[in-house]
């Protein structure tokens, strides 16, 4: 049985929208403390300093995380090249979402999703 794949879509009136991958995205919730099953939301002006500093803050944590040893565990690289692992951070998946807090709360404008 095939499991379907989510989106979920942030806008802003300040900037282009912002897709997520539900996984991601409930991460990013769960981030800057917004419940992470909510299929709507609001990120209110008031509370987007706080929201930036958390994801900031997740960022920052991120990248100096190495990669544990079990996530490598078993992984045979096929060209016999040491190669990075393509996993795709947190950091990574966040970057967007923070330039859009940011330019909203420049503008003034709130953060939405499921709307």
């Amino acid at each position: 049985m095939r499991q379907t794949v989510m989106l979920i879509k942030f806008k802003s009136a300040a900037s282009n929208d912002v897709l997520m991958f539900e996984t991601a995205a409930k991460d990013f919730l769960r981030c800057i403390g917004k419940a992470p099953d909510e299929a709507t939301g609001i990120i209110t002006v008031d509370q987007l300093p706080a929201a930036i500093d958390s994801v900031r803050a997740a960022i920052a944590a991120d990248k100096t995380q190495p990669l544990a040893a079990a996530d490598n565990a078993g992984k045979e690289v096929a060209s016999g090249d040491d190669e990075l692992d393509e996993r795709v951070e947190f950091g990574q998946r966040a970057v967007p979402m923070l330039e859009l807090m940011e330019r909203a709360l420049a503008e003034g404008a709130p953060v939405v999703w499921g709307v």
